[in-house]
C-alpha cells in the first residue's frame, strides 16, 4: 500500500469540496426517505399494496445485485483520476436526470405508471449505487489519518443535514407553492431545481478531492479472495446488520412524518401553537399553505438543527471514548425520544417537537460514526489480510442502506393499507390513525435497540483502533 507519511492532512477546501458530493446524493437519498412512499400512493397514484411491492423489489434487487457489481468494478478502475473519483465524474448528469423522471407523473394508465415507476426507480438506484459507492469509498483513500477521517466524517455530515434541511423543511412548502395545489407539477418543478443543483455539487466534488492512498502494483487480489476476507470480518458483519437496522429506522419515521401531521395531528390545535412562528415567518415573506405543512417544516427543522449540534461534539467523543462505545451509548438513547411518541395524543403538540428535537440531538452524535466506522472496517481487513478492498466493503455496507431503506419504505405503505388508511382521504379511520401513530413510535424504535445491542460484539474499540492505525502506517 503506497502512502506519504507526510501527505495525509487534509484541507479545509478539500474536506467542504468532498462534503458537497454528499450534500448532492442526500438531495436525492433525503427525498426518497421523506416523500417516495407518499408521492407513490397519494401523488403518482399507484395503489398502497403496489406501492409497497414497487419500493420492496426494485429496492431489494438494488440492494443486492448493483451494488457488488458496481464495488467489484470499482475496486479494479484504474484512471489517471483515480479508482473511486471518475465514477462520481461519469454519473453526475446521468443521475440528475434520473432523480427527476423518477418524482415526475406521466399521463399513463394504471398498468402504464406501473411500469413508469419500476423503471425510473431501478435506473435511479442503479445510478445512485454507481455514484454512492465510489463516493463513500474514496473516504477510504483520501486519507490513512485516523483523526483526520473523523474529522472529513463531520464535514461530510452536515453536508447531509443541510441536505436534511432542504428536503424536510422547505421541500414540502415549495411543492405546494410551486404547484399552485396541484402536487404533481409541484413535486416535478422542486425536483427539476435539485437535479441541476445536485449535478453541479457533484463535479465540484470530483474537482476539489483527491487519494492517497493507492495500492501497490503487486498487490492483487481475487474477487473469491475479497468475499472470504468479508465473511470472516466479523466487525464488517456487524457493521452490515447495523447499517439495516438503522436505515430501516430512518426510513419507517422518516417517510411517515408527512402522514402523521396531515392526517394524525390535531390542524386545530397545530395552527394556536405555530402562529407566532407564522406570525414571524410571514413578516419576513414565508407563507405556508397549511398548518400541517408548516408543522411538518418546523417539526424537521427542530430535529435538524438538535442533530447538528450533536454533530459537533462527536469528533470530539470519539476521538476520547472510541467509535463503537459512543456509537451504542447514543443510538440507544436516541431511541428513546422515537419510543414515546406512541403515548402523545392528538394535540400533545408541544412534546411532540420536544421528542424531536431530543431525538434529533441524540442520534446526531452517532451520525458521523457510521461511515467513520465502515472505514475502520476497511483499515482492519487490510490489517489482518495483508490485502486493501475499501469498495467492496463500502458496497457491503450500502447494500444495507438500501436494504434498511426499502425494508423501512415498503413498510410504511403496507402497514398504512393494513390499519386502514384511504390515500387523498379528507379525515381517516381511528384504526387508520393507530398506524400512522405506530409507523413513528413502537415499530421505528425496535432497530434502534437492536442496532445498539449488537455493537456490544463488535471488537474495534478505541484501543484496537489506535492498534490498526500505527501497525498500517509502518506497513505501508
Amino acid at each position: 500500500m503506497s502512502m506519504s507519511a507526510t501527505s495525509q492532512k487534509l484541507s479545509v477546501g478539500e474536506k467542504i469540496g468532498y462534503s458537497l458530493g454528499d450534500l448532492a446524493a442526500n438531495l436525492i437519498f433525503q427525498t426518497l426517505i421523506t416523500y417516495l412512499a407518499f408521492f407513490y400512493t397519494d401523488v403518482f397514484g399507484l395503489e398502497q399494496n403496489t406501492a409497497s411491492a414497487v419500493i420492496f423489489w426494485v429496492g431489494m434487487i438494488a440492494a443486492l445485485a448493483f451494488n457488488p457489481i458496481i464495488g467489484v468494478m470499482a475496486d479494479r478502475t484504474n484512471s489517471r483520476w483515480g479508482k473511486f473519483r471518475p465514477w462520481i465524474l461519469w454519473t453526475a448528469i446521468p443521475l440528475g436526470i434520473a432523480s427527476l423522471l423518477t418524482f415526475t407523473t406521466p399521463n399513463f394508465s394504471e398498468s402504464g405508471k406501473i411500469i413508469y415507476a419500476v423503471t425510473t426507480y431501478s435506473i435511479l438506484l442503479l445510478l445512485y449505487a454507481a455514484n454512492n459507492l465510489p463516493y463513500s469509498s474514496l473516504s477510504g483513500v483520501i486519507t490513512g489519518d485516523m483523526a483526520e477521517r473523523n474529522s472529513l466524517s463531520s464535514y461530510r455530515f452536515v453536508a447531509v443535514m443541510v441536505a436534511q434541511f432542504i428536503v424536510q423543511v422547505f421541500m414540502y412548502p415549495f411543492i405546494e407553492y410551486v404547484g399552485g395545489g396541484d402536487s404533481i407539477e409541484g413535486f416535478s418543478k422542486v425536483n427539476t431545481f435539485l437535479a441541476l443543483s445536485g449535478t453541479v455539487l457533484m463535479l465540484i466534488t470530483f474537482l476539489t478531492t483527491k487519494e492517497r492512498i493507492i495500492p501497490k502494483p503487486e498487490q492483487k487480489s481475487t474477487l473469491k479472495e475479497d468475499l472470504g476476507d468479508l465473511i470472516e470480518n466479523r466487525p464488517w458483519v456487524i457493521m452490515l446488520v447495523l447499517t439495516i437496522l438503522v436505515f430501516v429506522t430512518l426510513a419507517m419515521k422518516g417517510g411517515s412524518y408527512l402522514f402523521y401531521f396531515q392526517s394524525y395531528v390535531d390542524q386545530h390545535s397545530l395552527a394556536g401553537f405555530l402562529e407566532p412562528i407564522g406570525n414571524a415567518l410571514s413578516s419576513i415573506g414565508l407563507q405556508f399553505d397549511s398548518p400541517a405543512s408548516m408543522g411538518f417544516a418546523i417539526f424537521n427543522a427542530g430535529g435538524i438543527i438538535f442533530m447538528i449540534i450533536g454533530i459537533s461534539l462527536s469528533k470530539k467523543l470519539a476521538d476520547k471514548f472510541g467509535k463503537r462505545d459512543i456509537f451504542r451509548l447514543f443510538l440507544f438513547i436516541s431511541a428513546i425520544p422515537i419510543l414515546l411518541f406512541y403515548f402523545y395524543k392528538p394535540d400533545s403538540i408541544l412534546i411532540i417537537f420536544l421528542s424531536q428535537i431530543l431525538h434529533g440531538f441524540f442520534y446526531g452524535i452517532t451520525i458521523p460514526l457510521l461511515w467513520a466506522m465502515i472505514a475502520d472496517v476497511a483499515d482492519y481487513s487490510e490489517w489482518k489480510n495483508n490485502r486493501r478492498a475499501t469498495a467492496i466493503i463500502f458496497s457491503a455496507m450500502l447494500m444495507g442502506l438500501k436494504i434498511g431503506l426499502t425494508i423501512g419504505g415498503a413498510l410504511i405503505p403496507k402497514i398504512n393499507k393494513i390499519y386502514g388508511y384511504i390515500p387523498k382521504a379528507e379525515s381517516q379511520s381511528e384504526s387508520a390513525l393507530v398506524g400512522i401513530k405506530m409507523l413513528v413510535s413502537i415499530y421505528p424504535s425496535i432497530p434502534f435497540i437492536i442496532g445498539s445491542a449488537i455493537l456490544f460484539f463488535y471488537e474495534i474499540n478505541k484501543k484496537m483502533e489506535t492498534k490498526i492505525e500505527q501497525d498500517l502506517l509502518k506497513r505501508r
